[in-house]
């Protein structure tokens, strides 16, 4: 009978959930959780019962042997942890240690920075010169047949700039023409008319490829804007490292006794040199 009853398949008995309108307070507590919570707090409340007792019963005259050897700290008891101190040595040579791993980490960071300058480019006739100090001291030369003709020579004419705007310049020289808007209105009636004479095939296939070549054109301004974030990173982690190693030196040299500072009562001293 036992194995007959045991074949039949018996209802699932699920535990409540908690209702829709008490989602927000989380799981529902069962029974289980209820008596792990009342354990730990009546726990809590007898060591705390026990701790009262030892205070009201304490006697201020109280003395210990171990009173004379120990410290305390805001009535922190403060042991000793076995920690044996390094010797100057040591010291030293751990700050050695530090300072090749940040010289190593500030040549790797120099690189990437070098390397990311390097990629910003010529793009849609601009120059993006990120060097810092950087000053163009390039020159540009035209070559004349005879004085007179040097004499006769016109810079504004020769580049058509039309005034005297940009010649110092040795790239992007704004040119002589029509205004802005002008060109804009003849450029798109010459586009227009240039269209209607293309079958509707090249038609579409023109547009397709201006639609292409605009993608293209935010996808290579998303990237400059991408490398020009991460080439500002680079250059802050470069000056995070920059200040690490000057400061781990002046330690070294603390250390050493060739530079001054302050002592642990604040008093700043500084190292006498011998008179010459």
């Amino acid at each position: 009978m036992s194995s007959l009853r045991n074949s039949v398949q018996r209802r699932n008995h699920r535990e409540r959930a908690q209702p829709k309108e008490r989602e927000k307070w989380g799981i529902l507590e069962k029974h289980k959780d209820y008596a792990l919570r009342a354990k730990d707090f009546n726990e809590k409340k007898k060591r705390l019962r026990i701790l009262r007792e030892k205070a009201a019963a304490r006697n201020p005259d109280e003395f210990s042997f171990a009173m004379m050897s120990t410290k305390s700290d805001g009535g922190r008891k403060i042991a000793d942890r076995g920690n044996k101190a390094l010797t100057m040595d040591v010291v030293k040579l751990l700050k050695t240690q530090d300072v090749g791993y940040v010289r190593t980490m500030l040549q790797v960071v120099r690189k990437d920075r070098q390397r990311l300058e390097e990629e910003i480019v010529l793009e849609d006739n601009e120059v993006k010169v990120l060097k810092e100090g950087y000053e163009g001291k390039g020159r540009h030369t035209v070559f004349v047949g005879s004085e007179e003709e040097q004499k006769r020579f016109e810079a504004e004419e020769w580049f058509g700039t039309g005034s005297g705007e940009g010649l110092d310049r040795m790239w992007n020289r704004p040119r002589k023409g029509k205004t802005g808007e002008e060109k804009g209105v003849d450029e798109d009636m010459e586009e227009d008319v240039n269209m209607k004479k293309l079958s509707r095939r090249e038609q579409e296939a023109k547009l397709q490829a201006e639609k292409d070549e605009r993608i293209l054109r935010k996808k290579r301004v998303r990237a400059q804007e991408g490398r020009m974030m991460h080439l500002e990173a680079v250059k802050a982690r470069e000056r995070d490292l920059m200040i690490a190693e000057e400061e781990l030196e002046k330690q070294r040299a603390k250390m050493n006794g060739t530079i001054g500072g302050v002592n642990k009562n604040g008093v700043k001293f500084k190292i006498r040199e011998r008179k010459r």
